[in-house]
């Protein structure tokens, strides 16, 4: 072999092992150093124009401390205070360190944070909420556990700073989707989480319009933990999630891990059956017994169990009426989000 054959191989091995890290720890005799991860960000922006500056500094701050390459993406989804002005100027100051994405209407937290799943470039991509409540001192060391070989890090809050109806609500979606995922993580309703860049890249694949990141991104790790993180009262704005709307959110959750809703439908109908045969019996034996009379007293309360019955089915056609609205939105295939715009990319041009 050509001593040029030779330095051309050379040259092909080191951008090998620059491409794929993990061949140099596969092979601990490799001269060659693992390149440091570059780092994504992807923030879900809406109507956090209150907190925005000061939420961004300290992001900017808490990164520059990691020792490696980030990128501070933030999705603007639909707000209409100041949050896309504030966007603009801190991506125009930092230019491929902070990329703001601008959604044309608001789609909900989960679509922008596919949104800025689909623009990151990390090994290692960090979400959090905008409001301050999850502080971003916290992402290093998020950063130095999905180091250590996990496919997903999620995040405990402790002590956690919300209101009762939202702590026993979250504490029933934990219990629901450990018991159907089998994943044995206990706060799944924070947004403080890392995910390795395979990990990004299947949830990206995934077409359902509807999707809880958390839930979906467990479905494709092998190695999970989860690690406490400060949780702080939100220093101003209002929460975005209102009673109705985390009524939704748990159909949403329901809905999206499990048919077991659908699946016990069929064991309450044969359940309720069962003892509306038995009730039917008992009801026409004690009219033996005791006569027409007798039967003739009980109306009010065939009434009652009608209608509980009734209920019993309505609920059932509600459930299912959840999952064939999926199909339908699902069979259309819609994208799930409209770009309008990204600002801070040196090497992209703006879309309109």
């Amino acid at each position: 072999m050509t001593p040029e054959k030779d330095q051309r191989s050379e040259i092909r091995g080191q951008r090998t092992e620059d491409r794929d890290p993990r061949s140099a720890i596969e092979n601990p005799n490799s001269e060659f150093r693992i390149p440091k991860s570059l780092i994504s960000v992807v923030i879900p922006v809406y109507n956090e124009g209150q907190n925005l500056e000061e939420f961004i500094r300290r992001c900017l701050d808490a990164c520059a401390t990691l020792g490696n390459a980030y990128e501070i993406i933030l999705v603007d989804d639909g707000s209409t205070d100041r949050s896309r002005e504030i966007i603009t100027h801190a991506a125009g100051g930092s230019p491929d360190r902070v990329i703001g994405i601008f959604l044309n209407r608001n789609y909900g937290q989960h679509a922008a944070v596919m949104a800025g799943f689909g623009e990151s470039r990390g090994d290692i991509i960090v979400t959090l909420d905008a409001d301050l409540q999850n502080p971003p001192e916290e992402i290093p060391r998020l950063i130095r556990k999905a180091e250590e070989g996990f496919d997903v890090v999620g995040s405990v809050r402790v002590p956690r700073h919300d209101s009762l109806f939202r702590r026993v609500a979250s504490t029933m979606v934990n219990k629901a989707v450990q018991k159907s995922t089998g994943v044995q993580m206990h706060d799944y309703g924070c947004m403080l989480r890392a995910y390795r860049r395979h990990i990004v890249a299947a949830m990206l694949e995934c077409n359902e319009r509807s999707t809880f990141i958390p839930i979906l991104a467990n479905t494709f790790a092998r190695n999970t933990t989860e690690i406490d993180v400060r949780h702080e009262e939100r220093s101003s704005g209002d929460s975005r999630y209102g009673l109705w709307k985390l009524i939704n959110l748990q159909f949403d959750l329901l809905t999206s891990m499990t048919t077991f809703p659908v699946r016990l439908l069929s064991v309450l109908g044969g359940i309720i059956s069962v003892l509306g045969i038995g009730f039917g019996i008992f009801l026409f034996v004690m009219r033996l017994i005791y006569g027409p009379e007798w039967a003739a007293e009980g109306v009010f309360t065939l009434f009652a169990i009608l209608f509980i019955f009734i209920g019993a089915q309505f609920l059932g056609l509600g459930l299912l009426g959840e999952y064939i609205g999926r199909i339908y939105h699902d069979v259309r295939a819609r994208p799930r989000f409209f770009v309008e715009r990204i600002v801070g990319r040196s090497d992209q041009e703006e879309s309109s």
